[in-house]
Protein backbone atom coordinates (compact mmCIF):
# COMPACT_ATOMS: atom_id res chain seq x y z
CA UNK A 1 0.00 0.00 0.00
CA UNK A 2 1.63 3.84 -0.83
CA UNK A 3 1.13 6.19 1.92
CA UNK A 4 2.25 9.12 -0.23
CA UNK A 5 -0.05 11.47 -0.94
CA UNK A 6 -1.30 11.49 -4.77
CA UNK A 7 1.38 14.00 -6.62
CA UNK A 8 3.85 15.25 -3.56
CA UNK A 9 6.84 14.89 -4.33
CA UNK A 10 8.41 13.83 -0.65
CA UNK A 11 12.07 14.87 -1.61
CA UNK A 12 11.10 18.42 -2.68
CA UNK A 13 9.26 18.53 0.25
CA UNK A 14 11.99 17.62 2.29
CA UNK A 15 14.42 19.75 -0.18
CA UNK A 16 12.14 22.68 0.96
CA UNK A 17 11.98 22.20 4.48
CA UNK A 18 16.00 22.53 4.44
CA UNK A 19 15.50 25.46 2.65
CA UNK A 20 12.96 26.73 4.45
CA UNK A 21 14.75 26.38 7.69
CA UNK A 22 17.59 28.17 6.50
CA UNK A 23 15.49 30.92 5.43
CA UNK A 24 13.52 31.26 8.97
CA UNK A 25 17.54 31.52 10.36
CA UNK A 26 18.00 34.55 8.10
CA UNK A 27 14.90 36.20 9.07
CA UNK A 28 15.12 36.02 12.60
CA UNK A 29 18.93 37.19 12.77
CA UNK A 30 18.61 39.80 10.46
CA UNK A 31 15.14 41.28 11.04
CA UNK A 32 14.33 41.32 7.31
CA UNK A 33 10.84 41.47 5.55
CA UNK A 34 9.79 37.98 5.26
CA UNK A 35 9.34 38.69 1.71
CA UNK A 36 12.37 39.89 1.10
CA UNK A 37 14.16 36.37 2.38
CA UNK A 38 12.02 34.85 0.18
CA UNK A 39 12.59 36.81 -2.89
CA UNK A 40 16.66 36.52 -1.86
CA UNK A 41 16.21 32.70 -1.51
CA UNK A 42 14.44 32.66 -5.05
CA UNK A 43 17.41 33.71 -6.58
CA UNK A 44 19.91 32.64 -4.88
CA UNK A 45 19.06 29.06 -3.97
CA UNK A 46 18.89 26.21 -5.98
CA UNK A 47 14.80 26.15 -5.75
CA UNK A 48 14.15 23.99 -8.95
CA UNK A 49 14.74 20.67 -6.94
CA UNK A 50 12.48 22.30 -3.63
CA UNK A 51 9.27 22.46 -4.01
CA UNK A 52 9.00 25.89 -4.09
CA UNK A 53 4.93 26.45 -3.16
CA UNK A 54 5.59 24.32 0.33
CA UNK A 55 8.42 26.74 0.95
CA UNK A 56 6.73 29.84 0.66
CA UNK A 57 3.79 27.98 2.65
CA UNK A 58 6.04 27.34 5.80
CA UNK A 59 7.68 30.82 5.84
CA UNK A 60 4.56 32.88 5.26
CA UNK A 61 3.00 30.58 7.65
CA UNK A 62 6.02 31.07 10.20
CA UNK A 63 5.75 35.08 10.00
CA UNK A 64 1.66 35.11 10.46
CA UNK A 65 2.11 33.24 13.36
CA UNK A 66 5.01 33.96 14.95
CA UNK A 67 3.18 34.51 18.38
CA UNK A 68 0.91 31.88 18.18
CA UNK A 69 3.66 29.33 17.66
CA UNK A 70 5.72 30.67 20.68
CA UNK A 71 3.16 30.28 22.61
CA UNK A 72 2.40 26.72 21.79
CA UNK A 73 5.81 26.19 22.49
CA UNK A 74 6.17 27.65 25.30
CA UNK A 75 5.17 24.98 27.95
CA UNK A 76 7.48 22.72 26.49
CA UNK A 77 10.97 24.83 25.85
CA UNK A 78 12.92 25.06 29.21
CA UNK A 79 13.79 29.31 28.98
CA UNK A 80 12.55 31.97 26.76
CA UNK A 81 11.94 31.32 22.42
CA UNK A 82 14.53 33.78 21.99
CA UNK A 83 17.42 32.54 23.94
CA UNK A 84 16.76 28.93 22.14
CA UNK A 85 20.05 29.00 19.42
CA UNK A 86 18.99 30.22 16.57
CA UNK A 87 19.21 26.95 14.25
CA UNK A 88 17.07 25.06 16.94
CA UNK A 89 14.43 28.14 17.18
CA UNK A 90 13.83 27.95 13.10
CA UNK A 91 13.27 24.24 13.42
CA UNK A 92 10.69 24.64 15.91
CA UNK A 93 9.07 27.65 14.78
CA UNK A 94 8.86 25.69 11.19
CA UNK A 95 7.80 22.10 12.80
CA UNK A 96 4.98 23.96 15.33
CA UNK A 97 3.80 25.72 12.08
CA UNK A 98 3.41 22.35 10.12
CA UNK A 99 2.30 20.18 13.40
CA UNK A 100 -0.89 22.89 14.04
CA UNK A 101 -1.51 24.29 10.37
CA UNK A 102 -0.82 21.70 8.07
CA UNK A 103 -2.87 18.10 9.30
CA UNK A 104 -2.11 17.01 5.90
CA UNK A 105 1.20 16.28 6.87
CA UNK A 106 1.74 13.40 9.23
CA UNK A 107 3.49 14.60 13.04
CA UNK A 108 6.00 11.90 12.57
CA UNK A 109 7.02 13.11 9.01
CA UNK A 110 7.08 16.69 10.55
CA UNK A 111 9.11 15.72 13.77
CA UNK A 112 11.26 13.40 11.93
CA UNK A 113 12.16 16.34 9.54
CA UNK A 114 12.55 18.53 12.19
CA UNK A 115 15.16 16.68 13.74
CA UNK A 116 17.41 15.79 10.31
CA UNK A 117 17.45 19.56 9.52
CA UNK A 118 18.64 20.09 12.80
CA UNK A 119 21.57 17.79 13.02
CA UNK A 120 22.31 18.67 9.33
CA UNK A 121 22.39 22.67 10.37
CA UNK A 122 22.27 22.57 14.13
CA UNK A 123 24.55 22.12 17.87
CA UNK A 124 26.01 18.70 18.49
CA UNK A 125 22.83 17.71 20.55
CA UNK A 126 19.98 20.51 19.45
CA UNK A 127 18.48 17.58 17.47
CA UNK A 128 17.43 15.66 20.91
CA UNK A 129 16.00 18.93 22.26
CA UNK A 130 13.81 19.58 19.30
CA UNK A 131 12.58 16.20 19.15
CA UNK A 132 11.79 16.39 22.97
CA UNK A 133 10.06 19.92 22.24
CA UNK A 134 7.98 18.80 18.99
CA UNK A 135 6.99 15.24 20.81
CA UNK A 136 5.26 17.09 23.50
CA UNK A 137 3.79 19.92 21.01
CA UNK A 138 2.26 16.81 19.15
CA UNK A 139 0.65 15.23 21.98
CA UNK A 140 -0.88 18.41 22.41
CA UNK A 141 -1.99 19.38 18.80
CA UNK A 142 -2.06 15.74 17.26
CA UNK A 143 -4.15 14.47 19.93
CA UNK A 144 -6.14 12.16 17.50
CA UNK A 145 -3.55 10.95 15.19
CA UNK A 146 -0.96 10.35 18.63
CA UNK A 147 -3.57 7.84 19.83
CA UNK A 148 -3.68 5.99 16.38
Amino acid sequence: MNSRPEGIDLAARSRARRRALQAVYAWQMSGSAMKAVIEQFRHEQDMEVADQEYFEDLLRGVEAHLGALDEALKPYIDRDVDQIDPVERAALRLAAYELTYRPDVPYRVIINEAIEVTKRFGADHGHSYVNGVLDKLAAQVRVTEKRS
